[in-house]
């Protein structure tokens, strides 16, 4: 079994140096993949085509932000949640949560610029034969 495995080990180093011998091994090894393809287009006949679901999510989620304290992820319930952990003593979870807060705020203000930006869109899209030219 020893003689068996050195045989094979042997021939397969003296195949290895073979290919190197001839230049084969070093020609594959320099190889190197093909760039990938850059973009033809701006994608505006997709974005035109998604933009009625992009501005049904954005409307989702402002109504969720700006519902009330009784709403998961609505920013009243987040400032009750504030509120009853400064009350409690709890200041690193306060800190924390505020964080949180002031995020979600900024969101509301992201939210609607896009909101904004997406009515462009769409009476470009309108005004564009949807993209498509």
């Amino acid at each position: 079994m020893y003689v068996r495995r050195r045989r094979r080990t042997l021939l397969v180093g003296l195949a290895a140096a073979a290919l190197l011998a001839t230049g084969t091994g070093l020609a594959a090894a320099d190889s190197t993949p093909a760039p990938a393809a850059t973009p033809t287009g701006d994608g505006a006949q997709a974005l035109c085509k998604r933009a009625p679901k992009i501005d049904h999510r954005i409307d989702r989620a402002l109504k969720r932000l700006n519902a009330g304290a009784d709403k998961r992820g609505s920013i009243a319930r987040l400032q009750q949640r504030v509120d009853n952990a400064k009350a409690a003593g709890h200041n690193e979870i306060a800190t924390y949560l505020q964080d949180r807060l002031t995020f979600r705020k900024s969101l509301v203000t992201t939210l609607q610029q896009r909101q904004k930006d997406l009515s462009d869109v769409r009476t470009w899209c309108r005004n564009n034969n949807e993209g498509a030219s």
